[in-house]
């Protein structure tokens, strides 16, 4: 089980708040787990986005701890950008507020860390890398594009079967300003919800 704050911030998400227009984009995740899954195949998921800083890193935890969550084990989570830069040091933040057991193991201008939700899983391991990265999957998996500019300046993105727009809008914009943490716990929590709302839809 998660931690249990964490466990506690889960419990308390309201799928309730998701619109029909947001479930149907959702959908096309719906559907790419859950033909893997009757398939008894591996759910491999690379989340997108320009820097691979914010957005993506987001996705990528959420969805590995929602997927363990509905104790679905074969699915393996990745991010990337069109450029690697770090991961923006207001995500740990948000995430260790919300629950999250965040280690450092790295020290260079892009930092690699490990992410944990839970005592008995494997933590996470994030760090700013393009999509196509050595550390990401060649082939079979699904590229989930969360922001538009990736989306719009990546036609094509080698070894995906499949290309899934779930886009967000991007915290950078609050960045230095009063509400900056706000808006980031925000993001956080709405990525978190709809996460939540993709797995629980999942028949085993």
């Amino acid at each position: 089980m998660e931690f249990e704050a964490l466990n506690e911030l889960i419990k308390a998400l309201d799928i309730t708040s998701i619109t029909e227009e947001r479930k149907s984009v959702l959908g096309q995740l719906i559907d790419y787990i859950q033909q893997k899954k009757h398939a008894n195949k591996a759910v491999n998921l690379n989340f997108i986005c320009t820097h691979n800083s914010r957005r993506s890193h987001l996705s990528q935890i959420w969805a590995q701890t929602m997927a363990n969550h509905f104790n679905m084990d074969n699915v393996f989570c990745y991010s990337g950008g069109t450029e690697a830069t770090a991961m923006f040091p207001v995500v740990r933040e948000t995430l260790m507020i919300q629950g999250f057991q965040i280690q450092k193991l790295s020290n260079e201008k892009n930092p690699v860390y490990a992410v944990k939700h839970a005592n008995d899983k494997h933590p996470i391991i994030c760090f700013s890398k393009t999509f196509d990265d050595s550390f990401n999957p060649k082939n079979h998996f699904a590229a989930i594009m969360t922001c538009s500019h990736a989306d719009e300046n990546c036609p094509f993105i080698a070894g995906a079967e499949q290309r899934i727009p779930v886009r967000y809008d991007d915290p950078k914009a609050y960045d230095n300003t009063p509400l900056e943490l706000e808006k980031y716990e925000e993001r956080s929590l709405q990525i978190a919800t709809e996460l939540f709302y993709v797995f629980s839809q999942i028949n085993s």
